[in-house]
């Protein structure tokens, strides 16, 4: 649920940052905002990039995991942790008496 939430607020991060772009609010703060947008574009597509080279043992991202990835950032990565734990086999132990 919280992930959700996360996601949501990302979502409206980016939103407000792109019509920025469009529609730019009064100069000296504008100028901060589009730092704020180049910052979030740069870290993202890192993360994108560290996840596709970590990831290529597991198995690759698909491309809506990297879009994914690229737009919600850290609440999408929390996910894949998930989901790639849920899906490793667990370890049984044999029983040699059988």
């Amino acid at each position: 649920m919280l992930i959700h939430l996360g996601r949501l607020l990302m979502l409206s991060v980016w939103f407000f940052l792109l019509y920025n772009v469009v529609y730019p609010v009064k100069p000296p703060i504008h100028y901060f905002l589009y730092f704020i947008l180049a910052f979030m574009a740069i870290t993202n597509c890192l993360k994108v990039l560290m996840m596709s080279v970590m990831s290529a043992k597991s198995g690759p991202l698909t491309s809506g995991q990297k879009i994914r990835l690229f737009l919600f950032g850290v609440f999408e990565l929390k996910a894949i942790f998930k989901q790639q734990q849920t899906a490793q086999p667990t370890v049984t132990t044999i029983d040699k008496n059988k």
